[in-house]
């Protein structure tokens, strides 16, 4: 039997990782069990009237946020608070399938463009890696708004 995953991020901000995440994989951030949000209505605004509602008072380090597939085809992503900075490399990272169809000079011109869309977003290019067939499509390494690495392949 197969199983489902989430993905957790341990982060310092998730609603700011959250929403860039969202933009990337092009998921959804739900809103509180129960409440329908408008057209434009900001989803953490919903959850921290819906938390204070409940008489539960948050911290900055009880903050957490969630981003899904709205086909609910790829795994939630959950963000949570950790007091701790990121240190090290990742032992684990994502890559964006942002050109799986494409190859050469196309593939890595869509991916150039994915790229500069997320820097405006706040990602940060890292490295690109040029095609080398027959074993390397090509990819450009790059780094989410609090430096956890992903590739856009």
């Amino acid at each position: 039997m197969s199983r489902t995953v989430q993905i957790t991020v341990d982060c310092h901000d998730p609603e700011k990782l959250a929403r860039f995440w969202a933009e990337v994989l092009g998921y959804i951030i739900p809103g509180p069990p129960g409440v329908q949000l408008g057209d434009g209505e900001d989803p953490f605004a919903a959850w921290k009237e819906f938390i204070a509602d409940l008489g539960i008072e948050l911290g900055p380090e009880d903050m957490r946020a969630a981003i899904e597939d709205p086909e609910q085809v790829g795994p939630r992503v959950f963000f949570q608070t950790v007091p701790e900075p990121k240190s090290v490399k990742n032992r684990l990272h994502l890559d964006v399938r942002a050109a799986p169809e494409l190859d050469g000079d196309e593939r890595m011109d869509v991916l150039e463009t994915e790229c500069s869309r997320l820097m405006k977003l706040g990602g940060t290019r890292l490295r690109r890696t040029d095609p080398d067939p027959p074993l390397e499509r090509g990819f450009i390494v790059m780094a989410d708004p609090e430096g956890n690495e992903f590739c856009l392949d």
